[in-house]
């Protein structure tokens, strides 16, 4: 192994055995003996090869079941592989399981012994620590009650604070960027920080990709259980969201073509507002944007029934980062809104015809097979000259 390395992983695959319609009693069992099992091997990591030197942090990025947590179990030897190696450098602490060897009925004060003693420490190291733990949970005098009088939040507080006060080489650590409120994950940020700035080596799993960039000097991506990408955060982070957008998109269009996922808009006129005053004479901004989950969508405005049309495209990020889950991978958020100057005299016609003192803009969206799938409407009235 590289000596400048903290971990090396060479060739390294896993699996995992699946057992369906396993037999559960004796009954069962004898029923199905020479009955041939329903067993099939999963691959979660193929072909596998990193380092990651002393001193780095680094991310491990990708949807959920890409297996970027059982390559961190791996690591801690938690999990072993069935082809290939993976080698470390350095005292390994991990942060998988917040609170694993707790016992209910110790109060906190004896769960920082029992649990600290997991992680390698003595009994003295731990005195020395132990008003630290204590200081940085926030617990106070709830540290002498039993942990099962504890919120969640209390609980993985003094979890965290036991973790990240035991001193280690390599520090592994899953999705437990989220701990408590605001003001504890920021005071977690921060010790990350600090740990970050030492001379340690941080392997982190999380979906929290702006801190991801924030803290990480590289980040790996891991997709169909292979490395699929491995450099600046920034970057990989990129295109990890551009696969993201086209998997949702195919796996969309197969449950529409299924009939198992309907075809969905949303749409919205900002401008004018509801019952505002607009006068003969005036320009006025009609503007909005559309959403759909379908390719070739598109969408149509009239006032009082007649069209308007030349609209500008307009880039709405606040429309997309909204619906982001929902229409990930059909939208571009350079056309999701429109926009046009309206001189209203250019409808008098339609408005005078309708002997009304207002008029009506109606804005409608279409799927490709020309569905309406929502329809947006705004009353606005004519101020008198």
């Amino acid at each position: 192994m590289d000596s400048t390395n903290a971990i090396e992983v060479r060739g390294l695959y896993k699996s995992f055995k699946l057992v369906y319609d396993k037999p559960n009693t004796l009954k069962e069992r004898l029923l199905t003996l020479f009955k041939q099992s329903n067993v099939t091997r999963k691959e979660i990591l193929k072909d596998i090869n990193l380092n990651i030197k002393k001193g780095e942090t680094v991310a491990l990025i990708g949807t959920n079941g890409s297996g970027k947590s059982t390559l961190l179990k791996l690591m801690t030897k938690i999990l072993y592989p069935n082809q290939g190696t993976l080698s470390t450098n350095g005292k390994l602490t991990s942060l998988l399981e917040l609170g694993a060897g707790f016992h209910p009925d110790f109060t906190g004060r004896e769960n920082i012994y029992f649990n600290a003693s997991i992680f390698g420490l003595t009994r003295k190291e731990i005195d020395g620590r132990i008003d630290e733990i204590i200081a940085f949970s926030e617990l106070g005098d709830f540290i002498d009650n039993p942990i099962r009088t504890y919120s969640s939040g209390m609980y993985m507080r003094l979890a965290f604070s036991i973790a990240i006060n035991v001193d280690a080489e390599i520090l592994l650590l899953d999705e437990i960027l989220a701990v408590g409120d605001q003001h504890f994950q920021d005071k977690c940020f921060e010790k990350l920080k600090e740990l970050k700035s030492s001379d340690k080596t941080i392997v982190i799993v999380s979906h929290s990709l702006d801190v991801v960039k924030e803290i990480c000097d590289r980040a790996v991506w891991i997709y169909h259980g292979g490395v699929q990408l491995d450099g600046d955060p920034a970057y990989v982070i990129s295109e990890y969201l551009k696969q993201i957008a086209i998997d949702h998109k195919e796996q969309v269009k197969k449950s529409q073509e299924s009939g198992e996922h309907k075809t969905r808009g949303v749409m919205f006129i900002d401008e004018p507002v509801a019952f505002s005053d607009v006068k003969y004479g005036q320009v006025f901004r009609l503007r909005g944007w559309s959403l759909a989950n379908c390719e070739d969508s598109y969408y149509k405005v009239s006032i009082n029934g007649k069209e308007v049309e030349g609209f500008i495209p307009e880039r709405r990020d606040d429309a997309v980062a909204a619906y982001h889950e929902d229409f990930l991978g059909f939208t571009d958020p350079e056309r999701v809104g429109f926009m046009k100057e309206v001189l209203l005299d250019d409808y008098r016609d339609v408005i005078e015809e309708s002997g009304k003192s207002s008029f009506k803009i109606v804005a409608e969206l279409y799927d490709n097979t020309d569905k309406c799938l929502t329809t947006k409407d705004v009353v606005v009235n004519i101020e008198v000259e």
